[in-house]
């Protein structure tokens, strides 16, 4: 009798192990019949909004499901706008390079100003005749004002919108070749406060120098392209020790130093050199070994250049990545100089400007407001 019932209990023991390993593999291959398109949509989501405007378009053809989940979290940001300086009257235009279409806005606030820089869709404007400095957002008609500056062939930047406590109102002008003056401002101050810094290296100070805020510092791109930076934190002054990117000889041609451009995109600081018909040529700055390495592609990235401020944007539509859109508009208003890296051609073509012959103050990029529907 005992041997008997250990081998039912040894049968069944059998069986249930079988009817286990039944079930894994009736599991193993339903996982194996599933595929990609059979995950959820939320996870669909997760991973979709990580990726690039170009990877999620590529991901979108891959099946119904995949597009639906693409589309829900597609993201394509707006291009700049180049707003123009009327030599009289209120009436300011506004290119969109993206749509290829003009607006006009009235703005009697500005009357008598002139633009000295723009970040976060705020103007930076200064008054010759009474040297009054303020902030002014076009799109809201917001005003904030600064204390009274008298601004001579200077340039200024600022860190960031003015309603961040973090916003800080620069400029630099040379003393002697050895010595600079900076001066800061903020919103709420009463005052400027102005500094002498001594130059390890010369740097002179004009018009067409270039300033851009990274990172907690100001780097300066003086005429001759030295490099000084200022940090808002210790507020300390350096030029640095590293030789102006490297062009070829006929860059130096007249007006070289009215061609060229600064910008900062994601902690990286860019310089655009331009020469009449030469195609332009980038340069990224390596900090940490102190060189300038020349830029083949933008990886998709599109950069807005003008004079007295230049933008970058990624996840633009179509044929405006990886290009270059200067601050001049040919053929009536209705096409951008652009010159793209991935054909290695300006548009329109044979379409390149001498810098020289332009305003500085004629016009610059500007932000556009997300809901377009309150002013046009």
């Amino acid at each position: 009798m005992g041997g008997r019932k250990r081998r039912k209990v040894k049968l069944l023991s059998a069986r249930v192990a079988d009817d286990k390993r039944r079930t894994r593999m009736k599991k193993k291959a339903m996982l194996e019949m599933q595929t990609w398109s059979d995950l959820p949509l939320e996870l669909l989501h997760l991973i979709f909004i990580r990726l690039s405007l170009e990877d999620n378009i590529r991901s979108s053809i891959a099946c119904k499901r995949w597009n639906t989940a693409a589309i829900s979290v597609r993201v394509v940001n707006q291009s700049p706008w180049l707003m123009y300086f009327p030599k009289f009257g209120n009436m300011y235009e506004l290119y969109d390079p993206a749509q290829r279409k003009t607006y006009s806005l009235e703005l009697p606030e500005l009357y008598g100003s002139r633009v000295c820089y723009t970040k976060d869709g705020w103007l930076l404007l200064y008054r010759p005749r009474t040297n009054r400095v303020f902030f002014f957002n076009p799109f809201s008609r917001e005003v904030v004002k600064l204390p009274r500056f008298e601004l001579t062939y200077q340039i200024v930047a600022f860190s960031c919108a003015p309603a961040f406590n973090t916003c800080v109102v620069f400029t630099v002008r040379h003393i002697s070749p050895t010595i600079v003056a900076i001066s800061t401002c903020h919103p709420g101050a009463t005052e400027w406060v102005t500094v002498n810094y001594q130059n390890r290296l010369p740097f002179v100070s004009s018009i067409w120098n270039k300033i851009v805020c990274c990172n907690g510092f100001f780097f300066c791109l003086s005429l001759t392209g030295w490099l000084g930076v200022f940090d808002l934190l210790d507020r300390t002054w350096n030029v640095l020790s590293l030789p102006p990117p490297k062009c070829p000889e006929n860059f130096f041609e007249k007006n070289w130093w009215k061609g060229k451009f600064m910008l900062e995109h994601n902690g990286d600081i860019l310089v655009i050199y331009t020469c009449s018909s030469e195609c332009p040529i980038i340069f990224k700055l390596h900090r940490s070994n102190m060189f300038w390495q020349e830029m083949k592609t933008l990886d998709g990235m599109t950069l807005f250049a003008s004079f007295l401020s230049s933008h970058s944007r990624t996840d633009l539509p179509g044929m405006m990545r990886n290009s270059v859109y200067f601050s001049k508009v040919r053929f009536f208003g209705k096409r951008c100089i652009s010159y793209s890296l991935d054909d290695c051609r300006y548009y329109p073509r044979k379409q390149c400007h001498d810098w020289g012959e332009q305003d500085p103050f004629e016009n610059i990029w500007i932000e556009p407001p997300e809901d377009l529907s309150s002013f046009i």
